[in-house]
């Protein structure tokens, strides 16, 4: 099995995840997209069903429905579903988790995992997945992340206490399963204002669970990081880089 990922016993796991039973136009307002390039080099020739797990409110599965897939949408929050639907009415949406999908067994060419693999179970999620595959079907996993090797990112991670930034040495764990692991990065930028970027702070699990002090306190770090230190104004647009890593796997 793959080594690495963030080490989060069930239960914090769990309450970290439930930060995002709410708030889903916020989410899906403020939060990236994925590049057309991830999809591109993940989606095996010929597929023409997805799943995607964990989907949220569908920023991956644009993707997937962009390019003729017939897509199932699987998420444990039903406020995030609904924004999924409302933007993709013709995607199948289902309350569930990577661990228990309640999709049909052998049913798809492809399953996804976009910004959620580390809140589930890596082995039972594995189990669950490989069951609704088809053989030969492939796992995707895809994080999006702020590129750090700009020393101003770095700095402003920090702050954000964006905690999905990966080290050079991750593997996605994964389990029996699967086998094949091989990985692909894009490096993108998002153009937002320093308003948008303090938005998307409050869309990260850190800021929803904590209290109105620690929330107090990291607006006004960002907006001192920001305005005073960095000499940002409002309204004006910034290049946000990011990194997304796309990881693919077999199931023989």
């Amino acid at each position: 099995m793959a080594r690495g990922g963030p080490k989060l016993d069930h239960g914090r796991r769990q309450e970290l995840g439930q930060s995002f039973q709410d708030g889903g136009e916020h989410y899906h307002r403020v939060r990236p997209g994925y590049p057309a390039e991830s999809a591109d080099w993940l989606i095996p020739a010929g597929a023409r069903t997805a799943a995607d797990i964990g989907a949220g409110t569908g920023k991956y599965t644009a993707l997937l429905v962009e390019r003729g897939l017939r897509v199932s949408a699987v998420d444990p929050s039903s406020d995030m579903l609904e924004q999924l639907h409302s933007s993709y009415p013709a995607v199948d949406t289902l309350e569930g988790t990577a661990e228990e999908t309640g999709l049909p067994g052998s049913a798809f060419d492809v399953v996804t995992v976009a910004q959620a693999w580390h809140w589930c179970d890596p082995l039972l999620a594995s189990t669950e997945i490989a069951r609704i595959l088809r053989p030969g079907g492939v796992l995707g996993l895809v994080w999006n992340q702020l590129d750090t090797s700009a020393p101003w990112v770095h700095r402003l991670s920090r702050i954000m206490h964006a905690g999905d930034v990966h080290k050079p040495h991750f593997r996605p764990p994964l389990g029996p399963e699967f086998t094949g692991l091989e990985s692909h990065l894009t490096r993108w930028e998002d153009p937002v204002t320093t308003a948008e970027i303090v938005e998307l702070a409050k869309s990260r699990s850190y800021y929803l669970r904590a209290n109105e002090a620690t929330r107090t306190r990291v607006t006004a770090n960002l907006d001192w990081y920001l305005h005073e230190h960095l000499g940002h104004s409002d309204g004006e647009l910034l290049q946000l880089p990011y990194l997304t890593q796309t990881w693919r796997a077999l199931r023989p």
